[in-house]
């Protein structure tokens, strides 16, 4: 019995040792925004951009199916 409490404090004081350095610094980060700057010249890296930002923003919308299909359509031919 006396682990069992001791597993239990031993859990609560990680607990509370991660919320006050803030827990998960990749949670804590702030979304990136806009499609990173590919090198200069490579259109293949431009679209792979592109696409990957189009896909990312139709996973935030939880867009499936045929409406994520026409999303993403939508979003590359916007560029």
């Amino acid at each position: 019995m006396p682990v069992f409490v001791a597993a239990i404090l031993l859990s609560f004081a990680s607990w509370a040792i991660a919320g006050e350095t803030g827990g998960d610094a990749a949670a804590a980060a702030p979304p990136a925004s806009g499609v990173p700057a590919p090198d200069a010249g490579s259109s293949d890296a431009i679209r792979h951009a592109k696409r990957t930002e189009c896909l990312r923003q139709a996973k935030a919308k939880k867009l499936v199916g045929a409406d994520r299909t026409a999303y993403i359509k939508t979003c590359l031919a916007a560029s």
